[in-house]
């Protein structure tokens, strides 16, 4: 895994499982996420999120708010990605000031990425492509005669992807403290705002 790490740290980009598919990482540097996009055939304005392996990773990031790990520890790991706001601007292709973490859930991806830091949590398919459960077969499928897309082994659950929420430190709503899911996934929306009317 170490050379894995070193790989990834160098600027290239790595196919790894998460509990639902396989995703592709890079580093969060401009020159990193050119590859990816390259590779992928993802159109520029299609923000990309991003997974780390805990709050903690994720606090260096963006603003976490006192509430926050009582909603995710409420569901399934790894079922939500949450935006927030950024502690600095990043690349546009990240969100810029508004940033979408993944805590993973997978212990192979959590290992990882306490290793090279946080990194791009994006399906790892051709934009538009039918996503593979295979991490292997996945690279195989990003990779071409001059770029061959490493990966770490791995086979996902499939399914449906996390559901993802703008927290309400991002939301612009005139009622105070409302979130928003922007898209369903794992968990149903439904879930999502009756556990909210309920907190304490």
């Amino acid at each position: 895994m170490n050379k894995k790490v070193e790989e990834v740290l160098k600027g290239n980009c790595i196919v790894y499982p998460t509990s639902t598919l396989p995703a592709l990482g890079c580093t969060l540097t401009s020159e990193s996420l050119d590859e990816l996009y390259k590779i992928k055939k993802r159109p520029a304005k299609m923000i990309v999120s991003i997974g780390v392996s805990n709050l903690k990773q994720a606090s260096e990031l963006v603003h976490l708010t006192h509430d926050l790990e009582n909603f995710m520890s409420a569901f399934p790991e790894g079922s939500l990605t949450i935006i927030l706001p950024a502690k600095k601007t990043l690349d546009s292709r990240l969100g810029g000031e508004k940033i979408a973490i993944r805590v993973l859930a997978d212990p192979v991806a959590k290992e990882f990425i306490e290793k090279t830091g946080p990194l791009t949590a994006t399906s790892a398919n051709i934009s538009g492509s039918e996503p593979l459960r295979d991490c292997e077969m996945a690279a195989k499928t990003l990779s071409s005669s001059e770029n061959m897309v490493s990966y770490i082994s791995g086979t996902c659950l499939g399914g449906a992807p996390s559901t993802l929420i703008a927290w309400y430190t991002v939301c612009k709503s005139p009622n105070g403290n409302e979130i928003e899911v922007l898209r369903e996934g794992l968990v149903e929306e439904k879930e999502i705002q009756e556990w909210w009317k309920k907190r304490t």
